[in-house]
C-alpha cells in the first residue's frame, strides 16, 4: 500500500471526523509522511478529487453496494471514495486501484470489510464513468436530484447557483458552472505594484515555464507548474509583493482602488481583512498613490495572518468587531472617516467551491439568514464612517442572490445618501480582457466557468448625500 494513498485517506478522515480544512491538512500530512514530489502529487490528486466528487462517488457506491452510504463504516466509506476516484477519474490501472484500496482498508480497519471493499470496487470498475452517470440519472427521484448527484453538489447549492444565473438570464450555464467547480483551478498569482521586477525578469520567468502572465486581472499571472513558494522565490521580487491569490480576489480589491484616480493623502479601510490577500492589494496600490490603509479583523489569529500578508507595506492593523466604532478608530463625529472602504464580508463561500473542495459538504442553507444579517450590519457601520464623496465596496465570495443583490437592495433602500456606481464599467475598464459580466444591473458577478476566477460579487457605492 502506497504512502500517498494513506496520506490521502488521512486527509479525508481529518476533514470528515475533525472538521479540518483540506488546504491545511494536506500539506501537513505530506510533510509528516516525507513524500517526494511525485507521491505528493498523487496524494493531492486523490484527496482533492475524492472530496470534490464525494456526492457523485457516494451515489455510485450506493448503487454498486446496494446499500445507503450511511450504512457503511466511515473508514470504509473513505477508502471506497478514494478507490472510486482512481477507477473513474484517474489513469491508475483498475487492478492497482482495487488492490491498493483493499490494502488500505486492511491498514486502517484491519481485515474488517476488506472483502466488501474488493467487491464494491470490482463492481464499480466494470462500468465506465459515463455508464455510472447514466445509472445515477435513471435512479434519481428528480432531474434536480440527478444533476446534484452527477455533479457532486448538494441540492440546495444547485438551486442557489441556478437562481444566481437566472438573475442574469443565463440559467442555461448552470451545468458549465457545476463542472467548473469540479476542475482543479490553476494556481493564480498577484504581481503587486512595487514588486521590483523589470519586464525582462518576468519575461525570463515566462520563458522558463515558471509563470505565465495570463487571466483577467491586470496584476495577475498563473503558475505553469511546480511549487508556488519556490517559483515565487526564484523570481527575485521584493518580499511579499508576489503572492498566490485568485484573480477574482485581485479584481475585487482593484475595483475599489481604481474606481477613480486617487488623491494623495486618502485614507482607506479594510473592515474584514483576514486572511489579508485583498489588504495586500490595497496596501500596494496605496503605497504607489500616497494613501494610507487601516485594516481590521475580528480575531487576533486572523489579524496575525493579515500581518504576514502585508509585511512589505505600512498598514495600520487593529482587532475589533467590524460593526463597532473601535474598528475605525472612533466615531465618524470624531473624524474617523475614510475615503475608500472595503467590506469583504463573511459569507457562505459558495464562490470558491473549486478551491475548497470540502466546503460544499459543510455549508447548510440555514446559515444564510445569519450571514445576511451580519453583512448588512457591517455595511451599515462602514457607511457611517464613509467620508462625503467616498466609495464603499461590498464584496462577497458568493453568488447566492440573498448574499449579493438581496443584501444590497435592502441596504440601499435604507441609506438614501448612498448611490450605486457602475461596477461593471469599472471592472471592464481595468481588466486585461473582456469579462462578459452580463447586463444584470450595476453590480458585477464573476464566475469560474466564464472568467476563470472564483465567483466574486462586487458592488461599489458612493456617498453622495
Amino acid at each position: 500500500m502506497s504512502a500517498a494513498r494513506l496520506v490521502a485517506y488521512d486527509v479525508l478522515r481529518d476533514v470528515e471526523d475533525r472538521d479540518a480544512y483540506a488546504n491545511l491538512a494536506l500539506p501537513s500530512r505530506i510533510r509528516e509522511a516525507g513524500l517526494d514530489s511525485r507521491d505528493a502529487g498523487l496524494a493531492t490528486e486523490l484527496a482533492a478529487g475524492a472530496l470534490r466528487g464525494r456526492g457523485r462517488y457516494d451515489r455510485i457506491i450506493e448503487l454498486a453496494a446496494n446499500r445507503t452510504i450511511d450504512r457503511i463504516d466511515s473508514r470504509t466509506r473513505n477508502v471506497l471514495r478514494l478507490g472510486a476516484h482512481q477507477l473513474l477519474a484517474t489513469r491508475v490501472a483498475p487492478h492497482a486501484a482495487v488492490h491498493e484500496s483493499v490494502e488500505l482498508q486492511r491498514r486502517v480497519a484491519g481485515a474488517q470489510a476488506a472483502g466488501f471493499v474488493n467487491g464494491v470496487l470490482r463492481a464499480i470498475g466494470r462500468q465506465d464513468a459515463a455508464a455510472w452517470d447514466a445509472r445515477i440519472v435513471e435512479s434519481a427521484a428528480s432531474a434536480d436530484a440527478a444533476l446534484a448527484d452527477r455533479t457532486s453538489h448538494p441540492g440546495w447549492i444547485v438551486r442557489a447557483l441556478r437562481d444566481a444565473l437566472r438573475a442574469e438570464e443565463r440559467a442555461e450555464e448552470l451545468e458549465a458552472l457545476l463542472e467548473a467547480d469540479n476542475r482543479a483551478p490553476a494556481v493564480q498569482v498577484a504581481l503587486l505594484p512595487g514588486n521590483g521586477l523589470d519586464g525582462t525578469a518576468i519575461d525570463n520567468a515566462v520563458d522558463g515555464e515558471l509563470i505565465a502572465v495570463a487571466g483577467p486581472s491586470p496584476i495577475g499571472a498563473e503558475l505553469v507548474s511546480g511549487d508556488p513558494g519556490r517559483i515565487i522565490a526564484e523570481l527575485g521580487a521584493e518580499a511579499g509583493t508576489v503572492r498566490v491569490q485568485d484573480q477574482g480576489s485581485q479584481l475585487a480589491a482593484l475595483a475599489l482602488t481604481r474606481a477613480r484616480p486617487v488623491r494623495a493623502g486618502e485614507r482607506w479601510m479594510d473592515v474584514c481583512a483576514g486572511p489579508g490577500g485583498k489588504t495586500a492589494v490595497l496596501a500596494a496600490e496605496a503605497t504607489e498613490a500616497g494613501a494610507s490603509v487601516r485594516a481590521n479583523e475580528v480575531s487576533a489569529h486572523r489579524t496575525e495572518l493579515v500581518a504576514g500578508a502585508v509585511a512589505a507595506f505600512d498598514v495600520e492593523l487593529v482587532t475589533h468587531d467590524g460593526r463597532d466604532d473601535d474598528a475605525y478608530g472612533g466615531s465618524a463625529e470624531d473624524g474617523a472617516v475614510f475615503d475608500r472602504i472595503l467590506v469583504d464580508a463573511p459569507c457562505s463561500g459558495l464562490g470558491a467551491l473549486r478551491r475548497r473542495p470540502e466546503a460544499r459538504w459543510r455549508k447548510t442553507p440555514g446559515e444564510i439568514p445569519g450571514l445576511t444579517r451580519l453583512q448588512e450590519e457591517l455595511l451599515a457601520a462602514a457607511a457611517d464612517h464613509l467620508a462625503p464623496g467616498g466609495i464603499l465596496a461590498y464584496v462577497t465570495c458568493s453568488p447566492h442572490v440573498a448574499e449579493t443583490r438581496g443584501v444590497l437592495n435592502r441596504f440601499l433602500r435604507a441609506r438614501p445618501e448612498l448611490t450605486e456606481l457602475d461596477a461593471h464599467a469599472v471592472l471592464d475598464g481595468l481588466a486585461r480582457k473582456p469579462l462578459d459580466l452580463g447586463e444584470s444591473g450595476l453590480s458585477a458577478q464573476l464566475w469560474p466557468h466564464r472568467n476563470g476566477t472564483d465567483a466574486m460579487f462586487v458592488a461599489l457605492l458612493e456617498r453622495t448625500g
